[in-house]
């Protein structure tokens, strides 16, 4: 019988002819169909390797039905693509690509003769966490490995060491700022516990960004020391690609280098947006500027309201000064709303002032925000006109110091990914990968915050870049988990969750669909300085109909990261309500109120506590 479409029989002898000399007439023989995701992978992995081939398109092809029953008859292989290299089968894309990684399909390609060996088994541009934890851990397994990590100094100057954002610019100053401004409520908090001192307590920035400088410069040291005990190679050095499997490495000097690898990984990480204003790089800081700021900023305007501006108002208004944030809409973006709005309103009961609805942009040929410098100094003293984003109110007010934390871009644009043909999503710069961090070129991968759709966090990196080196070199499968990973913002008063925030759990599963418990606390703590009471805050969002699993966990209060942290592996084991319930609590602790919630949303009763 002919195949389907067709009305006579074809020349199946005539056929089998042009089959057998396609694929004796050229090196790489692709039977493919055009609209076929896995016929296009096996097509980038010959280009990225730098392999003619020819495909033939079945589905536009007249006899394509025929070819592909003549190739079913060949190979025993009914899908496509069926690739073919120099007359040998080597089957569809996961075939294709196993051949690639053990070796097989480049010797039958005959790359392997003439060409020279690679200088590196692996290659890492970046060394952030992700790129030092992925480093080691492909060191640790034999692997020859080079770290190229170069900081592009600020508009400002500043410029840091081997670590990354975390150690340097992020989690590791930010939180060691926190807890300075924690300790300066716990000094006000120690009069009510009976500690007596007559002097009058003030905050030396200097001498804070000295010793917080100091911790860090001893990290960035025992990283080197690290990589060098490893037998990594690192060099402070630019890189960018100039061809497939090779990099051009510049440092400070300008002094040039080139290195080849088998293998590269991108973690180059995210560095703070800027405004496009006039004034915005000649006299605004961001968070790559504050944590070694030689000199107290002073009275302070933040723009923007991510985590990374409400944490810096919060700890910058701790430590005394007098600080103001301009949001353009709403706080702490993809986070849970009402927690977000809790967030903003401790801060503002605490000092810190909130400028709503004001839009850092330019419209037409008029400006809606700038900065103007009045006085130079350390600080000086800045202008500030913005326009309102629903008026024409017009707003000016003089600053400091001009903290810019409206979010980060990836530093992928000037590193050469074009010239290999690695994508990147044009909008936002970051890399679009597989569920195993690779690229569409098949020996480059990507890890940490430059990656398209994923969580931008330490951990994450850490984690990611260590299973990528077991599955590259070690034989592992696992795969990086990005469902269910906790974090906490370290705003004066701490936000912990893992899981849905309400509003995406609502989306997914409907509102009829869950039950959101909820419950005010006052931290015991706090009840002797009499302050904050129903404040703290906790709620877990629960899916009815799979045993009440929980699939959001929130907690606003003190130490909410430690919160958080425990109950986010038993929300990866399953957690249900019940189990929670059947939980003893530990007494006196915040946490303790996750076990004895028993007053839902929807029933609208009253959270507040009255006593521990």
């Amino acid at each position: 019988m002919p195949p389907p479409g067709q009305t006579q029989l074809p020349d199946w002898d005539g056929l089998k002819l042009r089959v057998r000399t396609l694929i004796a007439s050229h090196r790489v023989m692709i039977f493919s169909k055009s609209y076929c995701p896995y016929c296009n992978k096996v097509k980038e992995l010959f280009r990225s390797m730098r392999v003619e081939y020819y495909a033939l398109e079945l589905d536009v092809t007249p006899d394509g039905p025929s070819i592909q029953q003549v190739l079913a008859e060949l190979t025993n292989q009914r899908t496509v693509p069926n690739v073919f290299v120099n007359g040998t089968h080597i089957g569809g894309c996961d075939s294709t690509y196993q051949a690639y990684h053990d070796g097989s399909l480049q010797k039958l390609l005959g790359d392997t003769k003439d060409a020279e060996p690679y200088d590196y088994d692996l290659i890492i541009i970046g060394g952030g966490s992700g790129g030092l934890a992925c480093s080691k851990e492909a060191a640790a397994l034999g692997k020859k490995v080079m770290v190229l990590d170069y900081v592009v100094p600020t508009p400002l100057g500043t410029s840091w060491g081997l670590g990354g954002t975390c150690v340097n610019v992020g989690c590791i100053p930010k939180k060691l700022m926190h807890q300075a401004a924690l300790l300066g409520q716990a000094l006000q908090d120690s009069r009510k516990y009976g500690w007596q001192y007559e002097e009058q307590v003030k905050h030396n920035w200097e001498v804070m960004v000295e010793a917080i400088q100091n911790y860090i410069g001893s990290l960035n040291w025992g990283y080197r020391v690290s990589l060098r005990e490893k037998s990594v190679t690192y060099l402070n050095s630019y890189a960018e690609f100039i061809e497939p499997h090779k990099i051009k490495a510049t440092n400070r000097k300008g002094q040039v280098t080139y290195h080849t690898a088998e293998t590269f990984v991108l973690a180059t990480g995210e560095r703070p947006r800027y405004l496009g204003i006039p004034g915005d790089k000649e006299y605004c800081i961001t968070s790559d500027d504050l944590f070694s700021l030689p000199y107290c900023p002073g009275k302070t305007l933040v723009v923007g309201a991510s985590y990374v501006a409400l944490e810096c108002a919060g700890f910058l208004a701790g430590l005394g000064l007098d600080v103001t944030v301009m949001v353009r809409s709403i706080l702490l973006r993809g986070f849970d709303q009402e927690m977000a709005e809790k967030v903003g309103a401790h801060m503002e009961t605490h000092g810190v002032k909130f400028i709503r609805k004001f839009v850092p942009v330019i419209l037409s040929l008029q400006i809606f925000i700038q900065v103007e410098q009045l006085e130079e100094g350390m600080p000086g003293r800045l202008k500030v006109t913005a326009k309102s984003t629903e008026g024409p109110e017009i707003f000016e007010e003089e600053y400091n110091t001009v903290l810019i934390a409206v979010g980060r871009d990836a530093c992928t644009r000037n590193i050469g990914l074009e010239t290999i043909g690695v994508r990147i999503n044009e909008k936002n710069g970051k890399v679009p990968v597989n569920d195993e961090e690779q690229t569409n070129v098949p020996y480059v991968y990507a890890i940490g915050d430059i990656l398209d759709g994923k969580l931008e966090l330490t951990p994450v990196a850490i984690q990611a870049g260590k299973l990528l080196a077991r599955r590259l070199y070690g034989g592992s499968s696992t795969k990086c988990d990005y469902i269910n990973v906790p974090t906490t913002v370290f705003t004066p008063l701490e936000y912990g969750s893992c899981g849905l925030a309400e509003e995406r759990a609502i989306e997914e599963y409907g509102k009829q669909n869950l039950e959101v418990y909820h419950s005010l606390f006052w931290p015991l703590e706090w009840t002797v300085p009499g302050r904050d009471n129903n404040t703290c805050y906790a709620k877990i969002i629960c899916s009815k109909h799979d045993n009440n699993r929980v699939i959001g966990f929130h907690v606003l209060g003190p130490n909410a990261g430690e919160v958080t942290q425990g109950f986010a592996a038993a929300i990866k084991c399953g957690l249900t309500k019940e189990l929670l319930d059947e939980t003893i609590g530990i007494h006196p602790t915040c946490g303790e109120v996750f076990t004895t919630m028993d007053i839902t949303k929807s029933s609208g009763q009253d959270i507040t506590q009255r006593g521990c």
